[in-house]
């Protein structure tokens, strides 16, 4: 048996499909992770989410924010921007049976010496923390608190942890760490405007908003870290025992696929048309 897990696919079907050929991907025995944002912005959405679902017990994701954007619109809170790829999901048949499954997915898996998330963890919070932080929001998905969590998602504010955040506002936070996070400070004050690719530098202040690996005392820096998310970085070495898969196969780049066993990765990269 052989783990994989893959970058966002944002509803890239074709490529994801060509990478598990090349790996040998047999869902009888291996399984694929993938680090969220299955949906949007691609062309096969629909396909995507029918695919990765068919795979049963052989797959399993994280949620991307893109995947709660999905949800959020589904239930009336959110419309549709012009950039959203999500129709076909909306009047399938099989909408609520997709929805369901998506909406039952964790926002972060640990699997052995490895954690998966789609942004990240942010540098004040220990693994332990963020382990429970997304389990008591997967908790409220599962539940008839779920309405209110997706009326309270979206937002900027709070943009700092404290222990005393309690209902919408917290659940807020603890997602867009989890799925939306690129800069903070080592505190954790998040910039969430910011998507460009990080400038190269030796020395970070306390106080500086910095990618939120690279701050020096953050408390993961000895844990395993797959994530996705940031497109900008583009692959590149972000530091021990962390491991960026999303290579922006939507955006013209390549789609990442990592061996877990063997620490190998794999690309697909998209055809000229695409970029």
């Amino acid at each position: 048996m052989t783990d994989f897990a893959v970058g966002d696919l944002q509803g890239c079907l074709d490529p994801l499909v060509r990478l598990l050929e090349r790996a040998h991907f047999n869902p009888k025995q291996d399984r694929l992770y993938a680090t969220g944002d299955l949906v949007n912005r691609g062309p096969q959405s629909l396909e995507t989410l029918r695919f990765c679902k068919s795979l049963g017990n052989a797959f399993h994701t994280v949620l991307g924010n893109h995947d709660l954007h999905l949800l959020a619109i589904a239930r009336g809170i959110r419309q549709p921007t012009v950039h959203d790829t999500l129709d076909a999901i909306l009047v399938a048949q099989d909408r609520s049976e997709l929805l369901e499954w998506l909406q039952a997915q964790p926002l972060l898996v640990t699997l052995g010496e490895y954690s998966i998330v789609h942004a990240g963890i942010p540098p004040n919070w220990r693994l332990a923390q963020a382990q429970q932080f997304a389990a008591e929001v997967s908790q409220v998905l599962c539940s008839e608190q779920s309405g209110a969590y997706f009326k309270g998602m979206y937002g900027d504010a709070p943009d700092r942890w404290c222990d005393s955040l309690e209902g919408p506002a917290r659940w807020r936070l603890i997602t867009n760490y989890l799925t939306r996070m690129r800069y903070c400070t080592a505190d954790g004050q998040l910039n969430l405007q910011d998507k460009t690719a990080p400038k190269v530098s030796t020395e970070i202040a306390s106080g500086d908003l910095a990618p939120w690996f690279s701050h020096t005392q953050r408390k993961t820096r000895k844990d395993k870290i797959i994530f996705g998310h940031w497109a900008a970085l583009v692959g590149r070495d972000c530091g021990e025992n962390l491991f960026p898969l999303d290579t922006g196969y939507v955006w013209g780049g390549s789609m990442r696929l990592m061996n877990l066993d063997t620490g190998e990765y794999i690309h697909e990269v998209a055809p000229p048309k695409a970029r």
